[in-house]
């Protein structure tokens, strides 16, 4: 059936031609013919628009029903990661990690700067890929990482108590872009790659004019996700872009998208082929055993050259040919397939981990026969999900739309054989990025929800002014044709995001009084001999003042304090209440001074009394009825 009768035929049934190629199964101008055919019956507008509706209802969670999904957001480039509720797309919460936030006073704490470190001094960040920790294939709920390009660190939030406890600055790098998880026989590992080639040293021995002479490379890394201290890093040809890992625990893949080496737009799409990179996890534990690493600069980490030399390959990487600055790579649920998908090429290669090993000793003539099929896609083919049913689904940015396309037929077709792999092609709004199917990193992928994150909203909300929120997309997969069902604007591109289901997060209600998260302050305290449960006193100590009180609503037990101009103060404040949603906050007006303090928890801020005078401090998060007369002063002194 050629282009033109079925787009009639569409418009017959009240379709457009957009809504028809959305809307229905087709087969894309992707098959050898090149004509676009129909997988099914032509739907009329009002029975799709029926189906929708049904599909509609089941996003509907009513009044304390609970959602099926925790979703994580990453925050994009506000930094943080947004927990929303899937299929009701409510936003639940926001952890913050690369930024200040004054509601809960991260960044400004000095349990939070604490786990900032020395990135403490950065007020940006730019968070991009969140993954949950797993064990055997599953998430296990326990941790979730994610990466910041922006100042090139890898952060682990608790999910027991939805706050981040560490963060690592990798070195000898630039931008930590693509993040993924050893996902068996658990997660030891945190892969992520370093997108940007810097000259190595990078201590401005290099400049432009000498750019060419000189040693000049990126690395992909490993953190171990206990400990999150950078146990590897390895040299590679080219530049890393989006990486994943097998369930075997032996391979993890990484595009590149500047197998080049240039610096300009023009040169990094010169070759009409880039590479997945393939990285062996044993062999590269196996060279650091027997000492065939070095280190770079003031690091200590062992670092692996993974680099071909003299068109020899090294003994933990191979390089596989794909086409054009491939962008996205994802492991298919069954563990059968590393799927990288082209970007500036309307294909995507599937590569078969079955095959790596063969790989590895060499015993292929050409690299790309590990790849079993390429199929046409559409126009800039980014991101590839999956169903758990032998389905992919894959984000088109140029022709904004998502296309569902299954597996094994797209490999015999590879072969020579007439299959219609191309299932449906669904427009998004607009131009989408990543895009997250409910339990789909995971051995576990159940085919329900897809959420596609789109980069431009254009006409599809209230307008705001010249910066437009993004819109992520929920569409309904668990039958055999996609619908959209819901538009929700985001802020600041969040990059990704990935579900759960709720019976894999347990959080906890209130703090435990011995979390190792304010172990220091709890230290700090024993130091002074202080209860932090009972004790409400100031401690001096020469220019350095420590306050500390306990609260209760709708009460602070210390009300007044008195310190002198120019002192350095640190407040303590322990929260008494045991009931699950008291949670007090602090706040010292005209000192920039705000936390957060939950039930059971104790929370700490540090500040210069720089100015003569009383000032008032008040609980800011709403506990009690009275909770508007929750405060206390502070008295400053003058100086002499």
């Amino acid at each position: 059936m050629s282009d033109k009768k079925t787009t009639i035929e569409a418009e017959k049934a009240g379709l457009s031609r957009r809504g028809f190629l959305g809307a229905t199964a087709v087969t894309g101008a992707t098959l050898a013919a090149g004509a676009a055919t129909m997988g099914g019956t032509v739907m009329t507008r009002e029975s799709w628009a029926a189906a929708v509706k049904e599909s509609q209802l089941k996003t509907h969670v009513g009044p304390g029903e609970l959602d099926e999904y925790y979703g994580f957001w990453s925050g994009g480039h506000s930094g943080e990661v947004r927990v929303l509720g899937v299929p009701s797309m409510r936003e639940l919460m926001r952890i913050p990690v690369f930024n200040t936030c004054s509601a809960t006073g991260w960044g400004l704490t000095n349990e939070s700067r604490e786990v900032l470190g020395d990135s403490v001094k950065f007020l940006n960040g730019d968070a991009h890929h969140p993954h949950i920790s797993m064990t055997d294939g599953k998430y296990d709920g326990k941790y979730l990482f994610i990466n910041d390009k922006a100042n090139s660190r890898v952060a682990r939030i608790r999910l027991d108590i939805m706050k981040c406890d560490k963060i690592t600055t990798i070195p000898n790098v630039q931008s930590i872009h693509g993040l993924r998880l050893q996902k068996v026989p658990h997660t030891k590992y945190v892969f992520c790659n370093a997108e940007f080639i810097i000259p190595q040293p990078n201590d401005g021995s290099v400049n432009f004019e000498n750019w060419d002479k000189s040693e000049k490379f990126t690395m992909f890394n490993a953190v171990d996700a206990e400990t999150m201290e950078v146990a590897w890093q390895v040299i590679v040809d080219g530049n890393l872009d989006n990486c994943d890992m097998c369930y075997t625990g032996k391979y993890a893949a990484s595009t590149c998208y500047n197998s080049e080496g240039a610096t300009d737009l023009a040169g990094q799409m010169r070759n009409e082929r880039d590479w997945v990179t393939v990285f062996n996890i044993p062999r590269i534990e196996e060279e650091i055993k027997k000492g065939n690493f070095t280190t770079i600069g003031d690091s200590k980490v062992p670092v692996v050259d993974g680099r071909k030399k003299d068109g020899k390959n090294a003994r933990v990487t191979r390089y596989v040919p794909v086409p054009k600055n491939p962008h996205g790579l994802n492991t298919s649920p069954d563990g059968k397939y590393f799927i990288a998908n082209g970007k500036l090429s309307p294909t995507c290669s599937i590569i078969a981990i079955d095959k790596l090993e063969d790989l590895f000793n060499d015993k292929f003539a050409d690299e790309r026969e590990v790849i079993v099929g390429e199929p046409e896609l559409g126009l800039g083919p980014l991101h590839t999900t999956f169903d758990g049913r032998g389905n992919g689904y894959t984000t088109l940015f140029i022709d904004s739309q998502v296309v569902k396309w299954n597996i094994e037929e797209a490999i015999r077709f590879y072969n020579g054989e007439k299959v219609n792999y191309i299932k449906q092609k669904l427009d998004v709004h607009y131009q989408p990025g990543h895009n997250h199917a409910s339990l789909t990193e995971s051995s576990e992928a159940d085919g329900k929800w897809l959420v596609v994150l789109s980069k431009f909203s254009k006409d599809r909300f209230l307008p705001v002014g010249p910066l437009h929120p993004e819109n992520d997309q929920l569409i309904d997969i668990s039958g055999d044709e996609m619908k959209l069902v819901h538009d929700g604007p985001t802020f600041a591109e969040p990059h990704d995001c990935i579900m759960a289901r709720r019976d894999q997060i347990q959080t906890k209600k209130v703090w435990d009084r011995n979390d190792p998260y304010f172990a220091t302050t709890r230290a700090i305290a024993e130091k002074d001999g202080i209860d932090l449960m009972k004790d409400n006193k100031v401690i001096r100590d020469g220019k350095k003042v420590r306050v500390y009180m306990t609260s209760a609503a709708p009460t602070f037990n210390l009300t007044e304090f008195e310190v002198n101009q120019g002192d350095e103060v640190t407040v303590f404040v322990t929260n008494l209440d045991m009931i699950e949603d008291v949670t007090h906050g602090f706040c010292m007006v005209n000192h920039g001074v705000s936390m957060e303090i939950s039930p059971q928890q104790t929370s700490s801020i540090t500040f210069v009394a720089d100015k003569p005078g009383m000032f008032w401090y008040y609980c800011n998060w709403f506990c009690h009825a009275l909770h508007m007369e929750m405060a206390g002063r502070m008295y400053v002194k003058p100086a002499n």
